[in-house]
């Protein structure tokens, strides 16, 4: 079965998730969903397009865009089908009912169990909690935005809703004119013949409902737009600042809150003294925030200005408690995961042969232990949200990536129906998977229920945003390799350890979701579990922990530190056989062309092998993650002992391009935030607070520090895959093997320091 076949099975009852309606023999099994009911003569011809009477093509946007061009990209779906630019298409924000579901994001998210593979380098079996999978698509919805899916699970439906929308403007123009349907054809909005008929889609849409014809999607070699790369309709918004962020909304009467948590993760409030900071000018209240959906507690000052709020809520006095189970420390963290793999065997991800048997008989063993920090997400504009609440609805405007989520719990907050919510998602200044949580949501709705009606803005300082995120977990690996006499590897056997992010991230987004959610949790393991080399025994085990630090989905989650871990110990089994790490990789990649296509394509364009400036070396790494494969071949130097990262050379293989800019933009993107996190990237637990606060700690890269980055795309007739994460997980394993060739130096722990 289709992946996508197998889950509308697994769902059941619980909805259809993304069809065109046009296309079932019954519309009314599903009812109308809230956004696409007809305003102002507009007429719905399915779920995701609908057409205004000036004949305007409107579509349903259930994805956040936070820079990745997701609005772009499913506008071009939408417009390649009805034969238009990109900025023709208008969108409007989707609902949440259960069509928009994202169901590539929701399996990511789910703690899964693989059970086998069919043999090295096959995809592995999986069994998923299906009861879980209905529960949340029928209470939430699942239209989320993450896990490099959007445009990957809307290949399967968006095309389709855009056919089906054409075949029906097709169909009422042949019955309107009493022409052959094969005759006519669609341009810039019009249906038209060549005897000079014509008609505009908002003449034709009403008509378009009760004329039915065979709905066929475009054959490739007809694609006019995807594989282009049209300019992105966002930008002259982003440009002029007429764009509105979710710090942008300005609603009248409007009032702003300042928080201050406890600085002690999972902390409360002893004693607080808000005198001073009540007779401050502007200052009109304080607010209690307890803990909700995993954040710390602590309390907001509201005022008529966001400065007013921001000085009063430091000057109030208050004395902080730890929590009960006593303060955290990543020190202690991190020892007590090193000492899990002396003592625990974990949960089996993955096995062939025997890889213990292979290295007792081996002629050396090769091993190497490998860390990963904390890291916060470091979003350029910082959590916020607006809400109103009068008259018993709330009013929400938030940028995030999980309107359902959010909906939900502000709906819990405020204590009404979901339906009495109405959410506005706003752009997203960055997300990262940080906006995949809604805590900062449920602080603003408790604000906003103290205000007397009053809309009021909640906005996290930077120093609350560092200090009180869900990070990418701190994770350890040791890995180990049998080797014959001449050095060459027979076997590969990994053992990690460190907190699952599956399970945290439900219990918040779900408290009512009871166990099994501490199932083996794919994300701890993925790139590890499915390394693509040809090793003829293999064996992949998690210790899975739970710290207590708030965890969540950092950019390529697992990937992030996991391709560290493979590909550097790759390089050091290279090392060991007297070998180009190239070769070395492409002597192991017999079984897996794709992979091996891709890391050729990196290293022909990288020039790999020839002579480079004195002082400078290189370094690959090869990593498949989200449905893609991408090499990186990285220049490097030392400036002042420090790393200086030159260029930057991807290949991609993504399946089909829509838009190829948008790939480079994103890879592009990907390489700035990995090699910050690479250099600089560190969150320190110390007494339970985390001891990063600005970027003047936790420094981002600098343009001056910026490398010349490359991307060459493989060319594919695969369905899309994923491509927001992916240039993340090779990017700090190649550039410490290029620290290695430049210096004999292996460094296993990040952040890379010489």
């Amino acid at each position: 079965m289709k992946r996508r076949a197998w889950i509308l099975s697994a769902l059941g009852a619980s909805g259809a998730l993304m069809v065109g309606w046009s296309l079932l023999p019954a519309r009314s099994r599903l009812g109308t969903p809230e956004t696409m009911l007809p305003t102002a003569g507009d007429v719905a011809l399915n779920g995701w397009i609908k057409i205004a009477p000036d004949g305007t093509v409107i579509l349903a946007m259930p994805r956040s865009e936070m820079g990745q061009g997701v609005h772009t990209g499913l506008a071009m779906l939408v417009a390649e089908e009805l034969d238009l630019a990109p900025e023709q298409v208008r969108l409007e924000q989707a609902g949440s009912d259960s069509i928009y579901g994202n169901v590539s994001m929701l399996l990511a998210a789910l703690p899964f169990h693989p059970l086998e593979s069919d043999g090295p380098n096959k995809p592995l079996k999986v069994k998923v909690g299906e009861w879980m999978v209905g529960k949340i698509a029928r209470e939430l919805g699942i239209n989320a935005t993450g896990g490099s899916s959007s445009l990957a699970d809307a290949w399967d439906t968006v095309p389709l809703a855009a056919a089906a929308a054409r075949a029906g403007l097709l169909g009422a123009a042949a019955a309107l004119w009493q022409l052959p349907i094969n005759e006519l054809t669609l341009q810039d909005g019009r249906v038209l013949h060549p005897s000079g008929k014509s008609a505009h889609f908002g003449e034709l849409a009403p008509a378009a409902l009760h004329n039915p014809a065979p709905v066929v999607l475009k054959d490739r070699k007809d694609w006019k737009l995807i594989g282009q790369s049209p300019p992105r309709p966002d930008l002259p918004a982003k440009v002029d600042g007429s764009a509105r962020f979710g710090a942008d909304v300005r609603l009248p009467g409007m009032l702003f809150a300042a928080v201050r948590m406890c600085p002690m993760l999972g902390g409360t409030v002893a004693t607080l003294d808000a005198q001073a900071a009540l007779a401050l000018p502007g200052v009109s209240r304080l607010v209690a925030l307890d803990a909700v959906a995993g954040s710390t507690a602590g309390f907001a000052v509201v005022a008529k200005t966001s400065w007013h709020a921001r000085r009063a809520v430091q000057t109030v006095q208050v004395q902080w408690q730890q929590r009960a189970e006593g303060p955290l420390d990543s020190a202690r963290i991190e020892h007590s995961l090193l000492d899990a793999l002396k003592t625990d065997t974990g949960h089996t991800f993955y096995e062939q042969g025997d890889a213990a048997a292979a290295e007792a008989a081996a002629a050396s063993v090769l091993q190497g232990t490998y860390t990963a920090p904390y890291l916060a997400h470091a979003t350029m504009e910082p959590m916020n949200c607006t809400a109103q609440f009068k008259d018993g609805r709330l009013d929400v405007w938030a940028p995030t990536q999980v309107p359902g989520f959010a909906r939900a719990l502000a709906a819990r907050v405020a204590g009404v129906d979901v339906e009495q919510v109405t959410l506005h998602v706003t752009y997203l200044g960055g997300g990262f998977g940080r906006r995949l949580d809604v805590d900062f949501v449920g602080q603003a709705v408790r604000v906003a229920m103290a205000c007397d009606g009053l809309p009021v803005q909640l906005l996290w300082s930077r120093e609350e945003d560092t200090g009180h995120d869900f990070y990418r977990p701190l994770h350890v690996a040791q890995l180990s390799a049998a080797l014959d006499a001449q050095g060459q590897a027979t076997s590969l056997r990994i053992h990690s350890a460190g907190d699952a992010i599956s399970p945290r991230w439900l219990a918040r987004a779900m408290p009512s979701l009871a166990s099994p959610m501490d199932t083996p949790d794919k994300t701890t393991a993925e790139g590890l579990f499915d390394v693509p080399y040809g090793f003829a025994h293999q064996h992949m085990a998690h210790v899975a922990t739970h710290s207590g630090v708030p965890v969540g989905f950092w950019r390529s989650v697992g990937h992030s530190h996991n391709a560290f871990f493979s590909e550097g110990f790759i390089d050091e089994l290279a090392h060991a056989a007297d070998m180009d790490p190239l070769r070395y990789r492409q002597s192991l990649l017999k079984n897996a062309p794709r992979h091996l296509a891709v890391l050729n394509l990196a290293a022909d364009k990288a020039a790999w092998g020839t002579a480079l400036p004195a002082g400078r070396a290189r370094g690959v790494a090869l990593h498949e993650s989200f449905g893609s494969i991408v090499a990186q071949v990285l220049e490097v130097s030392l400036l002042g002992g420090q790393p200086r990262v030159h260029r930057v050379v991807c290949a991609v293989d993504c399946g089909t391009a829509i838009h190829p800019g948008l790939i480079a933009q994103q890879m592009e993107g990907a390489v700035v935030f990995g090699l910050t996190a690479a250099l600089h990237g560190r969150i320190d637990i110390m007494a339970g607070v985390v001891q990063q606060g600005n970027f003047n700690n936790y420094p981002l890269l600098t343009l001056a520090q910026a490398p010349q980055v490359e991307t060459w795309l493989v060319p594919s007739t695969r369905p899309p895959a994923g491509v927001g994460e992916i240039g993340v997980p090779p990017l700090a394993p190649a550039l410490a093997n290029a620290l290695f060739a430049l210096t004999g130096q292996r460094l296993r722990s990040l952040p890379l320091e010489l």
